[in-house]
């Protein structure tokens, strides 16, 4: 692909049309998660790029809907892990019991084996459980007693955390971290979503959408998912744009205030939001736009500071790279 003025302008070029079955996720989840239509954005093309999603918010804010709308969304099989201290990996995993019938040992599959895992305050769980999702973020399998067992294809990790200073919180490592694509805050809705959430009818609606009774009317199948992140993962990255992204992940590794810049997975998880984030835009080619766009949420789940916030640091490595530019 040739890199043209249009490739590098901040306006929306010609292009690819984007599917009709990303504009009903759209809407399905906007009537779910009301007045959170940039977030919402954000969550989409985590799903496109196959990449896994932290929520750093406050009790109440949407969260759990949150992912129980996008489990329904994609038609797919949600599964829930209320992460507390005495949590084993083993209830994550799954385990292998001998069966006194047949005298074989049997495997016993644990929540991992879903569509979509909800991981409810990850970080109230010890390292030791925590470390249990590595393998199945990475890898999409989980391996026990020597066996690995595949996961779902479109598996979706949507894990929450709570303050690092309150009680009871075991920071995440840096290897965990690592396997997320972005983190979000929610926030609280403006005015008129709260006025809108106030009434019964809307509370109605949303809970018939998230019945079962309504799975069948899903915006997309699992298999619909699938294709489209086939065409996520197909969308153009032109070397100058990819040397742009190099130049600023270097700049991450560079900044005094930084103790942890952008490992080569996390900038693996950056190009791949950023084709996302492109094909939502409805083009078939990645500009540095692209980049700069989805650049706080990607960096702000994988950079550690000393003393300046993460929201600072990024702006300065932002700004301190240029980006492409062309005659």
């Amino acid at each position: 692909m040739n890199l043209t003025a249009a490739a590098v302008s901040t306006e929306k070029p010609g292009g690819s049309v984007v599917s009709p079955n990303i504009g009903c996720l759209r809407d399905f989840l906007r009537s779910v998660l009301l007045g959170k239509a940039d977030t919402i954005e954000l969550v989409i093309a985590c799903l496109l790029s196959r990449g896994h999603l932290l929520l750093d918010d406050l009790p109440g804010t949407g969260k759990t809907t949150l992912a129980k709308a996008i489990a329904e969304g994609i038609h797919g099989r949600l599964a829930r892990v209320q992460c507390t201290p005495d949590l084993m990996p083993a209830d994550i995993t799954g385990f292998s019991m001998f069966n006194q019938k047949t005298r074989e040992f049997e495997f016993h599959p644990g929540p991992v084996f879903a569509d979509v895992l909800l991981a409810d305050e990850l970080n109230r769980t010890t390292p030791r459980t925590q470390s249990a999702l590595l393998e199945a973020m990475a890898e999409r399998q989980v391996t026990i007693d020597g066996k690995p067992h595949p996961l779902s294809p479109t598996f979706f990790v949507i894990a929450t955390q709570n303050p690092i200073d309150s009680h009871g919180a075991y920071p995440l490592p840096e290897a965990q971290l690592d396997r997320f694509s972005i983190k979000l805050r929610i926030g609280y809705p403006d005015r008129e979503a709260q006025r809108r959430i106030l009434q019964r009818e809307v509370r109605q609606t949303m809970a018939n959408r998230l019945s079962k009774e309504t799975a069948a009317t899903s915006p997309l199948s699992l298999p619909d998912l699938q294709l489209l992140q086939q065409q996520a993962q197909s969308v153009s990255v032109h070397q100058r744009v990819a040397d742009y992204m190099i130049d600023l992940v270097e700049a991450s590794r560079a900044d005094e205030a930084v103790e942890l810049g952008v490992s080569p997975r996390g900038m693996m998880h950056w190009q791949a939001i950023a084709q996302a984030w492109a094909m939502l835009k409805g083009r078939e080619f990645v500009t540095p736009t692209d980049v700069a766009d989805v650049a706080h949420p990607v960096l702000s789940v994988r950079l550690l500071t000393r003393g300046e916030t993460v929201d600072n640091v990024i702006d300065r490595i932002m700004n301190s790279v240029p980006a492409p530019e062309y005659k």
